[in-house]
């Protein structure tokens, strides 16, 4: 093709906004002779959009989505945003060009607009552990678990607390801080610091842990804004010679696998992940049966204490 051919032939793509259709790509080319049989209609794909497949919490979430789509006989395609604004968005093109059914994601940058453009295209979209008024929506009461980390370190009478997240820090993550906050506040005893990590990861806990360490006087209670934080940070104050938890009480959150095998078991706020993926996936599908006729639903589930040696 002629370079001012190409050039006029992708000004026209960059103006209609053209996603190449995959699906009639391959039917012009024909079957695939390596397919094992041939394309059902009824069965459809499926976007499911994390943070960090690498974290345990998102892989169980995804998890989750997968078992309902395939128990209704469709299939997940897992894509992880690695928290880039722009990575999302060519996850999502990519789902485009698939002509996928529906997209389950935790949104990094797709807004309203975006999600409007998504349903424009034919794909339905849920978000997970997020809320919006013109989505349906799954999620986890933050602020609940954030109330029930800080009542249980008040209650152990770790008042000298510190609360260490990552940053980006999510939306979740700020609402356990604030709900933690509250209930320290509402108790007298005042909002506990905030110590700010480059991640929320076990690399990122132990350095929280050597800069804990070195303060003064230890802070009596850590609340770590999820459990790979809090893994990083026992192991390496154990290796410091702090004792957890009878000198420093550890709560994390999430409930990943991990914690319960942690150096010292990790107390910890649980969150039902693969329920929570299943809850995304049962409102993708009803929009996508509904058609016109769906109403947008918000589904939110409530965290629980999980006891266990470091707090």
């Amino acid at each position: 093709m002629a370079e001012a051919t190409r050039a006029r032939v992708q000004a026209a793509i960059d103006e209609l906004g053209f996603v190449r259709n995959e699906s009639a790509r391959r039917l012009r080319q024909g079957p695939d002779p390596r397919a094992g049989r041939p394309d059902d209609p009824a069965r459809r794909a499926f976007g499911v959009i994390v943070e960090d497949l690498t974290n345990p919490y998102a892989s169980d979430v995804a998890r989750g989505a997968e078992l309902a789509l395939n128990a209704s006989g469709h299939d997940a395609l897992w894509l992880s945003s690695d928290n880039s604004a722009a990575k999302e968005q060519r996850s999502l093109e990519l789902l485009e060009e698939q002509r996928a059914a529906g997209v389950l994601i935790i949104p990094i940058a797709l807004d309203p607009p975006g999600i409007a453009r998504l349903r424009a295209t034919g794909m339905s979209v849920v978000l997970i552990d997020r809320d919006a008024p013109d989505a349906c929506s799954a999620r986890v009461d933050h602020v609940a678990g954030g109330e029930i980390a800080a009542a249980h370190l008040l209650g152990l009478g770790r008042e000298d607390a510190l609360f260490v997240t990552g940053r980006p820090e999510p939306r979740p993550c700020v609402e356990r801080r604030e709900g933690a906050a509250r209930t320290f506040v509402e108790a007298g005893a005042g909002k506990p610091p905030t110590l700010v990590m480059d991640a929320l990861s076990p690399t990122e806990g132990r350095a929280a842990a050597q800069r804990i360490a070195a303060l003064p006087a230890l802070p009596s209670g850590i609340f770590c804004a999820n459990d790979l934080l809090a893994i990083g940070l026992i192991n390496e104050l154990s290796r410091l010679g702090v004792r957890v938890p009878d000198e420093v009480a550890v709560i994390g959150y999430d409930d990943i696998e991990l914690a319960a095998s942690a150096a010292v078991p990790l107390t910890t706020i649980g969150q039902p992940r693969r329920e929570l993926g299943w809850e995304a996936a049962e409102l993708v599908l009803a929009e996508v049966a509904e058609g016109r006729s769906h109403q947008h639903r918000q589904v939110v589930l409530t965290p629980e204490l999980k006891i266990r040696e470091s707090a």
